[in-house]
């Protein structure tokens, strides 16, 4: 954290360094932000830690984290390349459940396609698949696990997106409900809005925290786009 972008609730957000500027762009996490697919993700993982024998004290993803950071912490090497295979296959053959989170396809369709983009620690085929099967529509610039060398926590994917949308990192908002992802947008160098769900609003260390995107507004000006937070 900067010392001008102390960790904010709704509750104190008047004039919050992050309301009422204007910035280049939004980069979204999927999984946790956009849609719940909390469900089966658990199902998928759960599944290959019982193939896998990793006996009880296994509970399941760490949310926000790539797959092969996490697999990679639980299995030996000779197994990581299988795990990761597995995990991709479990995962495309459970997509039931995976819901719109309240808010979000109204944010995201809210900004113009230059200035918005997904970010996220899975792989495109299971990043359009989960997208797809909750009805959300698809931006022009999505950034997976597959299109950068490390994943969340590092800044690489958003300093990715950002390139992608030629913006700064600097003026860009990164919108996340894990902790692993707000670090890594930090690092990116960008502001960060945590959304609850997957942890609660006390565990999210970011500029601004909100319960749920149906908080927040996006207005465009000519020069970029600005949030306001709706009363509750």
């Amino acid at each position: 954290m900067t010392e001008s972008s102390t960790s904010t609730s709704t509750d104190g957000a008047t004039g919050h360094v992050l309301l009422g500027r204007v910035f280049d762009a939004v980069l979204f996490d999927m999984d946790g932000t956009l849609v719940d697919s909390t469900r089966a993700v658990n199902r998928a993982w759960m599944r290959w830690g019982a193939e896998a024998g990793l006996g009880p004290s296994f509970t399941g993803a760490e949310h926000g984290v790539p797959a092969r950071q996490m697999v990679a912490r639980l299995v030996p090497e000779d197994k990581i390349e299988w795990s990761i295979g597995r995990v991709l296959e479990l995962e495309l053959d459970d997509l039931e459940g995976i819901v719109i989170l309240p808010g979000a396809a109204e944010l995201m369709q809210s900004l113009p396609e230059g200035r918005r983009a997904i970010v996220t620690s899975c792989a495109r085929s299971l990043c359009l698949a989960r997208l797809e099967s909750a009805g959300f529509p698809v931006p022009a610039t999505v950034v997976t696990i597959d299109d950068t060398p490390r994943g969340k926590p590092f800044p690489e994917p958003f300093l990715a997106a950002a390139a992608r949308l030629g913006a700064d990192p600097r003026r860009c908002v990164v919108v996340e409900d894990a902790p692993a992802g707000l670090e890594a947008g930090r690092a990116a160098g960008c502001l960060t809005i945590g959304v609850a769900g997957t942890h609660t609003m006390d565990q999210l260390d970011a500029d601004l925290v909100v319960p749920s995107l149906d908080r927040l507004r996006i207005s465009i000006r000519d020069n970029g786009v600005v949030f306001e937070l709706l009363p509750e």
